[in-house]
Parts: C-alpha cells; sequence; structure tokens
C-alpha cells in the first residue's frame, strides 16, 4: 500500500513540476516546445536546409556542368547503381557502361549494359573547372567516375545529365521564392500597416485596390505581364522581372492580415503610451505593433514561398517565364512536355518531383509554425 501512495505521489510531482516549468518558460522556450511536436515539420526544416544547400554548392555537388552534352548518350534512362557482383559478393558501389542497340521490335535505340567491365564510383572526383562560389577555381566534384559518365537521373535528347541540370534548376526556382517573398512582405507590411494604423481615406483606397488585385485571375495576370517582357532580355533581368510580376498580386493578402492586426491593436494602452511619449507614427508601426505579432507575419511567409514556386514554374513551363540557357524546374519541364517523353522518358519529368516535394516541405513547415506561433493554446 505505501509503495502505492509513493508510486501516486512522485507521479503527482512531476506533474506538478511539468506544470511550473510550463509556466515559466519563455514565449520563445514555448514555441519551440510546441514546434517540436510537429513531426512533420521537425522533419521538412532540415530537408529544406538540405536542398538549399545543394543549390548553393550546385557546382560541387553536381558531376558534370549543366550544359556539357555526351552525344553517344542522347536519351539514357538513369544509370543503374550496383553493390553486389558474383565474383566478389558486396563491394563498394559500381556502374557499367552502356551500349547502344537498335530495338528489332520497336525499331528504337535503347541503352543495355556492357557487363565486361566495372567502374568504380568514387567521392570527391576532379572533373569539370567551375567557380567555387564565384571566387576561387575548382575541379572537385561530390561524386563520378574516371572513364564513363553516370547520369543518376539520365539525360534529355541533347545528353546533358539531368541530375546535374536539375540541382543548378534548384538555383533559380528555390530563390525566386524567397526573393518574390521578401518583396511581397515589404509591399504588404507597409501598405497593410499604412491601411490600418491611418484608416479613413487612405485605408479606402488601399483596400479597393486589393480588391481590385484580388479579382484578377492570377495566373492569366502572370501570363500577360511575362508575354511582355522583351525577348532578348538577359538572364539576369529576366530573373528579377518575373520576381516582381510574382510579387505583384502575392502582398495582398498580407496586406490585409496587417491591416486586421493592427485595427485591434492601434487603441492598446501600449500604443497610447508611446503616442503619449512623444514617438513618430512611424515608430510606433515598426517597433511596437509589428513584432507584436511578427509570428503570424512568419507563417504568412513561410506558407508563401511554395506559390512563388509554383509560379514560377508555371510560367517557365508555358514558355513565359524563364527562357533558356536560363535553368530552372520549370525549364526544363517545358523540355519535357511532349507526349512521348511521359510515355517513353518518364525520368526527364524528375524536376516535377523536386518541386512536389519542396512545395510539400514548405506546408509542412508553414503548418508547424503556425501551430507553434500559439503557444499557450492547448
Amino acid at each position: 500500500m505505501s509503495e502505492s501512495n509513493n508510486f501516486l505521489e512522485y507521479e503527482e510531482t512531476k506533474e506538478v513540476e511539468k506544470e511550473e516549468k510550463f509556466y515559466l518558460a519563455s514565449q520563445s522556450q514555448l514555441i519551440w516546445w510546441k514546434f517540436k511536436r510537429h513531426k512533420l515539420a521537425m522533419i521538412s526544416f532540415p530537408l529544406l536546409i538540405f536542398l538549399y544547400i545543394l543549390a548553393i554548392f550546385a557546382d560541387f555537388f553536381a558531376p558534370y556542368n549543366p550544359e556539357t552534352r555526351f552525344p553517344a548518350y542522347l536519351n539514357v534512362p538513369p544509370t543503374r547503381i550496383h553493390f553486389f557482383s558474383r565474383e566478389v559478393g558486396f563491394r563498394r558501389p559500381f556502374i557499367y557502361n552502356l551500349k547502344r542497340e537498335l530495338n528489332p521490335n520497336s525499331f528504337q535505340f535503347i541503352f543495355i549494359e556492357d557487363h565486361m567491365k566495372k567502374y568504380p564510383i568514387r567521392f570527391f572526383v576532379k572533373g569539370e573547372s567551375y567557380k567555387f562560389l564565384g571566387f576561387f577555381t575548382s575541379n572537385i566534384h561530390l561524386f563520378g567516375t574516371e572513364e564513363v559518365p553516370i547520369f543518376l537521373f539520365g539525360t534529355d535528347k541533347l545528353g546533358r545529365d539531368l541530375f546535374s541540370r536539375t540541382i543548378y534548376g534548384a538555383r533559380i526556382s528555390l530563390s525566386i521564392g524567397l526573393v518574390g517573398v521578401f518583396l511581397s512582405f515589404i509591399l504588404g507590411v507597409i501598405l497593410g500597416g499604412i491601411s490600418g494604423y491611418f484608416g479613413g481615406t487612405v485605408d479606402e483606397i488601399i483596400q479597393r485596390t486589393i480588391d481590385f488585385l484580388i479579382s484578377i485571375p492570377g495566373i492569366p495576370l502572370w501570363m500577360a505581364l511575362s508575354a511582355s517582357l522583351p525577348r532578348d532580355w538577359s538572364v539576369v533581368r529576366t530573373y528579377f522581372a518575373i520576381t516582381i510580376i510574382l510579387s505583384l498580386v502575392g502582398w495582398c493578402g498580407l496586406a490585409r492580415v496587417v491591416r486586421g492586426k493592427l485595427l485591434s491593436l492601434r487603441e492598446e494602452d501600449f500604443v497610447m503610451a508611446a503616442r503619449l511619449a512623444g514617438a513618430s507614427e512611424w515608430r510606433i508601426i515598426t517597433r511596437h505593433l509589428l513584432p507584436s505579432f511578427a509570428s503570424h507575419l512568419i507563417v504568412s511567409i513561410t506558407l508563401s514561398i511554395p506559390s512563388m514556386i509554383l509560379g514560377e514554374t508555371a510560367l517557365s513551363f508555358l514558355g513565359l517565364g524563364m527562357r533558356p540557357p536560363a535553368i530552372s524546374w520549370g525549364v526544363l519541364l517545358q523540355e519535357a512536355q511532349e507526349v512521348i517523353v511521359v510515355a517513353q522518358r518518364p525520368w526527364q519529368l524528375m524536376p516535377a518531383f523536386f518541386v512536389i516535394i519542396t512545395v510539400l516541405l514548405f506546408n509542412f513547415l508553414g503548418d508547424g509554425l503556425r501551430d507553434a506561433v500559439d503557444p499557450y493554446a492547448r
């Protein structure tokens, strides 16, 4: 009986300590504890970091330059990696060379493995030279083979390695989401803050402008603006033009969120105290009002990035966004939009898999942040 009582007392003590720890913790600790409970968000965050690392260091991770052509390997399926051989059993990863032969039944060229010789896959191999981060020259790549090429995702109709092109394409597709959301964030916070704080005629003008922009279908608006871009623009100019186009409508939702928050907070005691202390209107908005719901802004930004990525992919797929020689996931999908690709060369749709995974990861991360920003909810 005494042991049972001691056990109950121990459990009650643990429960009390847990409650005390909860009520004494800071808000940042509460947010982190609640965020950790969202398993998908915890998995998504490091995976997104990994994708951005791949994009930043694409020169090192990609075995070849994205424009390097292999004329003897056109439309090659993904290379099979072997770990077992009949002679020695399990061994280090290796591949076989590929031979092109004519299929007598379909009259199409196919690639079969030549088992006469094995080619081991090595790490930190020397290959094509590149400017590492644009500063110094290097020729070290993460993996590769010394004698025959390796194509993890196969090749396209020009014999270019799709794995290398997909990694390089992540630079534009992933960065355009961040840059576009940054511009939308600036517009949404400034215009939404002015609308919610001052009200009156200014609020009416901004809200009617938002209503007009929201009423326009997004894809046709993007297509019309993108079609007006000169075809002879450089990659950099086209990149920033597409980013601005994607940001034109993206700020409207955030502006309304900011306006609603400021309408509910502008008459609070701490705002009145700041005004009586002589603080300027700009300081009250930026130093007192916006930080009070910064967590909601972070969630809104996180959930807006996937729409930017999908917008760039859609425009590039339709031929109205980024154009060759630029490389993005949308450009790669544009090159693989023929029916014959889906039927006979499905590996050329691999960039679509990266788009789907990236959008899902951002959505999972946004869901986790949305739950964590209200740490006191049970």
